[in-house]
């Protein structure tokens, strides 16, 4: 399955690098850390190498589910004495061929051209997706990763385009852990992806604000969702928040809103929540959703608490 596949590319990774290396992998594109080879060290050129091209199978492997995933140009780069400046040494590889891994190249052809918007978006989305499937793959869950993607693969060829199909992966992940996992392992696939999900982040995002408003201003910065607005309780006493989305990128589907990137960047700032309700309130894909702390849901038996909660 594609979760194992990613664990062990981002285990082999982990094997190979060094705290103290002075090598470390760049898009020559747009000057991003790829993941999964972001915040990693190399000992040598060698094995930057190496890296550099484990770095692309790993990519290829989810853009086989969705091709505008960015192709990043690798190259290796080398700590410098102070007052120098940094170049790249060596390509590793930049775009490959996903039909043969033996034999990849760097004459892939560009996928269209995005937008730095469209680029965060989809990276972003990626992220959360690649996170969720080693999480899935790792706690045992098989049967939920082989529905997610029968569910995936059935939804995308339905598709004209491949706009969007980051954000109906997602939508289909979310769904299928709904219904197929009960909300104890729920929190737990959201905890584990949150953790190697900010394994791969450079810095935290508005470190100044509270936990929740931070992860939501890294939500709208990425084009998750537009507007946001977090509530907490007015008792003390209470444990409920309240959290209102417009112009939410991912759908309802079969009467669930799909809330798993929300879920999981807020689970990465430590806001390990569940939602109990959801309902619409607006035109312009606008939501109110209810949460409460997962370890609260989960000792009085909450039914409804879930990843995608229905819609009332």
């Amino acid at each position: 399955m594609i979760g194992t596949t990613l664990q062990d590319i981002r285990d082999r990774l982990a094997d190979l690098a060094s705290e103290t290396g002075e090598y470390y992998l760049v898009c020559a594109r747009y000057g991003d850390r790829p993941v999964p080879a972001s915040g990693l060290r190399f000992d040598s050129r060698r094995t930057a190498r190496v890296a550099a091209r484990m770095t692309e199978q790993y990519r290829a492997a989810l853009r086989r589910y969705d091709p505008r995933l960015p192709y990043h140009e690798v190259v290796v780069y080398q700590d410098c004495p102070p007052g120098e400046t940094a170049r790249p040494r060596e390509r590793g590889h930049s775009r490959c061929r996903a039909d043969h891994p033996g034999t990849w190249t760097l004459s892939e052809p560009a996928v269209p051209r995005q937008t730095a918007s469209d680029r965060r978006l989809v990276e972003f989305c990626h992220r959360v997706a690649a996170s969720v499937f080693e999480a899935l793959s790792v706690r045992g869950h098989e049967r939920v990763e082989s529905a997610v993607m029968d569910a995936y693969l059935e939804f995308a060829e339905r598709r004209s385009t491949p706009d969007g199909l980051c954000l109906c992966l997602l939508e289909c992940m979310a769904g299928e852990i709904a219904t197929g996992l009960p909300p104890t392992d729920q929190a737990a696939v959201l905890s584990e992806a949150a953790a190697r999900l900010d394994s791969d982040a450079d810095a935290r995002w508005g470190s100044e604000l509270d936990p929740a408003d931070a992860a939501l201003s890294r939500l709208r910065a990425v084009g998750i969702v537009e507007n946001t607005r977090h509530v907490g309780p007015d008792d003390p006493d209470a444990t409920a928040h309240r959290i209102e989305l417009a112009d939410y990128a991912l759908s309802r589907h079969a009467d669930r809103l799909p809330l798993l990137p929300v879920l999981v960047e807020l689970h990465r700032y430590g806001r390990e929540w569940l939602p109990v309700s959801a309902a619409a309130t607006g035109p312009k894909r606008e939501w109110r959703i209810e949460l409460v702390p997962a370890a609260e849901a989960i000792a009085t038996g909450d039914r409804e608490a879930s990843i995608a909660p229905a819609v009332t």
